[in-house]
């Protein structure tokens, strides 16, 4: 008996780029960008990289103050957004072309203290939301047969450090969401990757400074050497700008093929 199933077949994927094409600046004219936790640190570094490329970015954050300050700067345009809310994670997806899910939080705690309800809260901001944001996206992208995916995950999505159960858990679910996403949108010229830094010069690793030292026993001096960068033979804090430029790169024609992995940026510490 013939199938029934009546789904069109996917067309040929988009030709690769030439030598001059994957070579050339980043040129983002006429792409509309999302950029969650676009208000400081490494998603104000990518929204302003992609603004710089020509991108119509839309930046989302709670902080109302930094997303407002960054579009009267030229940034793009300033979207108030809890993303612990799924329907605004949905909302803010419409006709993007390139969605960049980097809001997240962190809570350093052991297990067995961890709050229940903040556990949830950081699977719905950093998991659900960006599915949501992904799948409100994707019909756009398919339709166009071009689309950018980047989530910013972390070294945590690749190894676990103690006290950090909540976010080690989001970001190693993040990395399959992309995965899964990547091979579903391969044909149809949308590509889905992560960029995974180790400790970035950010709002939110500064703040986990006293966390780590009550958690440590250690002067909160003490704690970006001995806890932060132990593992990591570059003994330095990643700055939010040299995330912004792989994140550029996953965006541009020389990354056409580049997709369902993970663009580690750590110093080294996931190789020892």
């Amino acid at each position: 008996m013939a199938s029934t199933d009546q789904r069109a077949q996917p067309a040929a994927p988009p030709p690769a780029p030439t030598p001059a094409e994957a070579g050339a600046p980043l040129d983002l004219r006429g792409r509309t960008a999302v950029v969650t936790g676009a208000a400081s640190g490494i998603g104000r570094a990518c929204a302003l990289r992609l603004a710089a490329a020509g991108a119509e970015v839309r930046l989302v954050d709670r902080d109302a103050e930094g997303v407002r300050a960054l579009a009267d700067g030229g940034a793009g345009t300033a979207v108030v957004a809890d993303l612990a809310d799924p329907e605004a994670a949905e909302e803010i997806g419409r006709g993007a072309d390139i969605v960049l899910n980097n809001a997240g939080f962190q809570l350093v705690c052991p297990v067995e203290e961890f709050p229940p309800e903040e556990f949830s809260r950081m699977l719905r901001v950093m998991v659900e939301a960006p599915f949501r944001t992904v799948r409100a996206a994707l019909p756009h992208m398919y339709r166009q047969r071009w689309g950018r995916i980047v989530n910013v995950s972390s070294v945590h999505g690749r190894r676990a450090s103690p006290y950090k159960s909540a976010y080690v858990t989001a970001k190693h679910a993040l990395e399959g969401l992309s995965k899964a996403v990547a091979v579903e949108g391969a044909a149809r010229g949308v590509t889905s990757n992560c960029v995974s830094p180790g400790y970035v010069r950010t709002p939110l690793v500064e703040g986990q400074l006293a966390d780590q030292a009550a958690a440590h026993g250690l002067d909160p001096a003490e704690v970006a050497e001995r806890v932060l960068l132990a593992r990591t033979p570059a003994k330095r804090l990643l700055e939010p700008e040299e995330v912004a430029e792989a994140v550029a790169y996953l965006c541009g024609p020389a990354a056409s093929f580049v997709n369902g992995t993970s663009l580690t940026l750590d110093g080294g510490w996931s190789a020892g």
